[in-house]
């Protein structure tokens, strides 16, 4: 019933710093496991985490082509993620009438 498998997942994600993109990329490890499965997950737990490409964007900002002139940066991320899953097979399970 209770079942145990090692995947990997490629997931990406971007934000306004190194560790939000990071988190956006982490966040969406669940997503990726579950669009792969119909079973019922317990359990990720991440085993090994590869950085498949890290970009930083640089925008250069100014009001009025000169005033306040600012850089505003972006990150994004890929990521290759091992991860071992635990899972309940239902259908394995009997199920009996009331």
């Amino acid at each position: 019933m209770k079942e145990h498998y090692t995947t990997t997942v490629t997931v990406s994600g971007k934000g306004e710093s190194k560790s939000r993109a990071f988190a956006d990329a982490l966040n969406q490890v669940q997503h990726a496991v579950l669009r792969s499965t119909q079973k019922i997950l317990l359990r990720i737990e991440p085993q090994d985490v590869r950085v498949i490409s890290a970009h930083e964007a640089v925008k250069k900002e100014a009001f009025l082509f000169f005033f306040l002139a600012r850089e505003k940066r972006s990150y994004r991320v890929e990521l290759e993620i091992t991860v071992n899953v635990t899972v309940i097979d239902t259908d394995k399970v009997t199920f009996t009438a009331a």
